[in-house]
């Protein structure tokens, strides 16, 4: 089965929904933009639940940028879940996308963070579950790029979610979506 997919262009920490995906970073200890909102909005409980599970993940340590260990990190389009906190949700998965660079990224790598969060979804029951454009802020992610892998990954996902709602924060990223669904 796959999911009916949706369209909202607004704040995804306004969003009802079983599960709300946050574009995390790999410390999971929260950031800018997608991940500081819902990190801000949902409270610490939210907070309190990933430093627990950044502490029990066996994946690869994170080192600062002098090559110092800092602690472990959820690898590039793994994804895991944690309460929603005061969000209206009742869960919050967290998926580290890919850094799209000069020379391009890995799109397999964008994909898994769909087919990992939808994964995930099932594993927690959650029947509706709010995307954002993962990848596309501070790690610039071409957004029609960005938009295509996500429609043609969660269509092409056999999944229990009835809804896939993906929650685009401003015009050209709600009109790139909409060229993808067509």
């Amino acid at each position: 089965m796959t999911a009916t997919i949706t369209l909202v262009q607004g704040d995804i920490t306004r969003q009802s929904a079983d599960a709300i995906v946050n574009a995390a970073n790999s410390s999971l200890l929260g950031g800018g933009g997608v991940d500081g909102a819902i990190h801000r909005r949902g409270g610490p409980e939210i907070l309190a639940e990933c430093r627990a599970l950044r502490a029990s993940l066996p994946h690869s340590r994170l080192r600062s940028s002098g090559g110092t260990p800092i602690g472990r990190g959820l690898p590039t389009g793994q994804a895991v879940a944690t309460t929603a906190g005061r969000l209206d949700a009742r869960w919050v998965i967290h998926t580290v996308g890919p850094v799209h660079q000069a020379s391009g990224g890995d799109p397999a790598l964008l994909a898994s963070c769909y087919r990992e969060a939808l994964r995930v979804a099932d594993e927690l029951g959650a029947r509706t579950v709010a995307f954002p454009a993962i990848s596309t802020g501070v790690y610039r992610w071409p957004m029609d790029d960005a938009a295509r892998i996500a429609v043609e990954t969660v269509r092409d996902t056999p999944t229990a979610v009835e809804e896939v709602r993906f929650v685009l924060f401003d015009d050209r990223a709600y009109e790139a979506f909409v060229r993808q669904l067509g």
